[in-house]
Order: structure tokens, then C-alpha cells, then sequence
């Protein structure tokens, strides 16, 4: 019961504020995600290891990627679905008075019949009850899923990377280090778990409940990379720390000698 109430809030306000919706929705499901991965990290840490505390700033900034993505993500599943429709739809006779007219009903437009009298039609829409009885285009299905692989998933993990070099105060060149550690491997692991996912989720899955479904599932995917950019953000202050360390030997070894030089000045 507690689950059709928050189905039917959430599909009253998408109605009403679509964008807002899909933002503050996109953006708790993304901060779920790294709440479990740290939660996670610190189950599986070793005795040994040094404890963490838990990062709300970081959570904070899993919320922020979600709540501006999710926008250009259901932009982008309006575009799917208006260039690669699965269901024919056409102009066909219905009864005005039936059932199937006054609710699936999209536009009305009149012609003149052959008897030289008028007749109405109706465009319906693909909705569960008659979506059913059409015949999917799975040709139309591969090249929604293919789009979103070709070209969403790799500007998505762009923008990810991007952001949260930026986000945690990142310079430039650890920025591009991210990229250059991170971005072919999430981007295999991405292609070996969402095209199936996003199958599923185009096929069977309402337009407005796309991108809900898709970071319902990518908590998981959250989680991987939650995991994945602390493990390179730990690697870069490891590097960072071996810079300075190095900086600072180099800056000491140049005093010794320059002492030493003063010193025993060369005799010419």
C-alpha cells in the first residue's frame, strides 16, 4: 500500500514538475548509492587497516552529480523515445463512446468520408492496455539501447570524472590522471552490465519512470564507482604525498651542497 502511495506522489508530481522530479530523485538514489559504498568499505576493511569516518561531503557531492544529471537524462529518454518508437502509431476509426477513446486518446482530427459526410478518428496512445496487442520493433529497441551505450554512456562517465575532479578541489593534471586511471575501466564495466539493463528498462519501463529505474539499478553502479574513484582519489594522495616528499629531499640535498660549496670554496 505504502508502495502504489509513493508511486502515485511520484507520478503526480512528475505531471506537475517533471524536471524537479527527476533532479531530486536522481539525486537521493545517487547519494544512496555512496552511502552504501561507504558503509560497504567499511565492512570489508581489514583490522589493520586505518579507520575512516564517514564522509558526508562526499555523499553530498554523489547528490549533487544525480540531482543535475537526472534533467539531461530524461531529456535524452524523451528523444529515444520519440526517434525510435517501439509501436507503430496510426490514424484509425474508434467509437467516440467507447472506453478505449476517452482514455487512450491523443489527438482527434476529422475527414471528409466518401459519402461526402464526416468522419472522426482518433491517434491512440501506447499505453499498457494497448501497447500489448502492437507488435514491438525490436529493431527500433536495439538502436535505443545501442544510442544509449554509444553515445550516453561515455559523455556520462566524462561528465562524472569531471565533475568529481572538481568537486573534491582537484588540479588539472589530477583531473587528467582520473581520466587516464579510471575512464576505460568503467567504461568495459559499464558495457558489461547496463545494455541489458537498459533492454529491460526501455522495453517494459513507462517514459516517466525510465530514469528512476535506471539509478534504482545503478545504486550498484553507484556503488562500483563510489569504490572505484575513492581508490584513485587515495592513489593520488599517495602520489601526491611521494611528490612533496621527493620535493623536499631535492630542496634539502641542493642546501647540503650549496652549504658545502660556501664552505670549502674551490681554490683556483
Amino acid at each position: 500500500m505504502a508502495a502504489v502511495t509513493l508511486a502515485r506522489a511520484y507520478q503526480h508530481s512528475f505531471d506537475t514538475h517533471p524536471y524537479i522530479t527527476l533532479a531530486v530523485a536522481g539525486g537521493c538514489l545517487n547519494a544512496l548509492g555512496d552511502c552504501v559504498a561507504q558503509v560497504s568499505e567499511r565492512t570489508v576493511a581489514r583490522k589493520d587497516d586505518e579507520f575512516k569516518r564517514y564522509e558526508f561531503t562526499r555523499t553530498l557531492r554523489f547528490f549533487c552529480y544525480g540531482f543535475v544529471i537526472s534533467p539531461f537524462l530524461g531529456r535524452w529518454n524523451t528523444f529515444l523515445e520519440s526517434r525510435f518508437p517501439l509501436h507503430k502509431l496510426g490514424f484509425r476509426r474508434v467509437q467516440a463512446t467507447s472506453p478505449e477513446f476517452s482514455r487512450n486518446l491523443r489527438t482527434l482530427r476529422t475527414r471528409r468520408n466518401g459519402s461526402g459526410g464526416w468522419a472522426e478518428e482518433a491517434q491512440l496512445l501506447s499505453t499498457p492496455g494497448n501497447a500489448g496487442k502492437q507488435r514491438v520493433s525490436w529493431a527500433a529497441l536495439t538502436k535505443r539501447v545501442a544510442a544509449d551505450q554509444l553515445i550516453m554512456a561515455p559523455i556520462g562517465l566524462v561528465l562524472f570524472i569531471g565533475s568529481m575532479g572538481m568537486m573534491e578541489g582537484r588540479t588539472p593534471r589530477q583531473i587528467k590522471e582520473k581520466y587516464r586511471d579510471m575512464y576505460h575501466e568503467a567504461l568495459v564495466a559499464n558495457w558489461k552490465v547496463w545494455p541489458l539493463a537498459q533492454l529491460i528498462n526501455f522495453r517494459f519501463m513507462p517514459l516517466p519512470y525510465r530514469v528512476p529505474f535506471s539509478q534504482t539499478c545503478g545504486v550498484f553502479w553507484t556503488l562500483y564507482l563510489s569504490m572505484l574513484n575513492a581508490r584513485e582519489d587515495d592513489q593520488q594522495d599517495m602520489r601526491t604525498i611521494l611528490r612533496e616528499e621527493e620535493q623536499d629531499w631535492k630542496r634539502d640535498a641542493q642546501g647540503r651542497i650549496r652549504e658545502h660549496e660556501t664552505q670549502n670554496p674551490k681554490i683556483l
